[in-house]
């Protein structure tokens, strides 16, 4: 029903979603030939490349036999999404395969506990990095072993932003040289810059710059610069006051965004109903 309305009323990419949600729905329930049928129909009905290969991943883990290729195609899938920048994806196949790595031909398992701790930490909020990251087992076995990594991801969830900055700078090197962050790698430096930024402000309503600075271990000019390129960029929900030196926080109220979205999609169609009843009249 959803598939024969995108059809007729809706344009060729919501016509390629419905067909997908239609295939991942058969793979939920487990039924493989309905959902390899399904996987080719939506095939069809693709164009980019990257979502092409994204089906292709998809076809293969319904075809694929035993459970360690099944494992194994999770950690080829994880390392595509971290290759073209879906850190949130690549975290989450991941930490599914930490307990079944067998992919050795790709790269040993401390590069995989590499890969699986920078992703996870831009991606997890601080509950679920707690539970699937700082206490995993398997990564508290491997992380000692890579130099800085453990004292990057604790220092985060303990909140010593002076120890974190300066075990991130010793990553730094690390990151622009692996092959597969090495494209990524401006990016995952803001993107990790933003998380810790937003985790020390989460904890205040104003602070001053001067006290900012000096959690972090640098100079009320390094952070103001900083704070004013992130802010800019909307990474950042607070405003600076020069004059005071004082950083206030203004968080996004949802529910206000929300009800604003509603209004204004409420003026939309009314103002569609008004045109569609002149055209009526007439």
């Amino acid at each position: 029903m959803w598939i024969a309305d995108a059809e007729e009323n809706l344009g060729e990419s919501e016509v390629r979603e419905a067909h997908l949600a239609k295939s991942l729905f058969y793979i939920q329930i487990g039924d493989k030939e309905k959902a390899l049928e399904q996987l080719k129909v939506t095939e069809s009905k693709t164009v980019a490349v990257g979502q092409k290969m994204d089906l292709v991943f998809y076809t293969l883990f319904e075809e694929g036999g035993d459970w360690e290729r099944k494992n194994r195609l999770k950690v080829y899938e994880g390392l595509y999404f971290m290759s073209t920048r879906n850190f949130k994806s690549a975290a989450d196949l991941f930490l599914d395969s930490i307990s079944t790595f067998t992919t050795y031909e790709l790269f040993p398992y401390d590069t995989f506990i590499f890969y699986t701790v920078l992703t996870s930490i831009i991606s997890l909020d601080r509950v679920s990095l707690k539970q699937k990251v700082v206490d995993a087992p398997e990564i508290l076995t491997v992380i000692g072993k890579i130099p800085h990594l453990s004292e990057f991801l604790n220092s985060l969830y303990d909140c010593q932003y002076k120890s974190f900055f300066s075990a991130f700078a010793g990553l730094t090197e690390q990151i622009k040289l692996d092959r597969y962050l090495h494209p990524h790698f401006r990016y995952y430096m803001r993107e990790v810059r933003t998380v810790v930024y937003s985790q020390f402000l989460e904890s205040y309503k104003s602070v001053t710059i001067e006290a900012m600075a000096k959690a972090f271990g640098v100079t009320v000019e390094f952070i103001d610069l900083e704070l004013s390129r992130f802010i800019a960029a909307g990474k950042l929900h607070c405003k600076i006051d020069k004059v005071a030196g004082v950083l206030e926080t203004n968080r996004p109220d949802a529910k206000n965004a929300l009800y604003q979205a509603t209004i204004k999609q409420g003026d939309f169609l009314l103002n569609r109903i008004q045109k569609l009843s002149r055209v009526i009249d007439l």
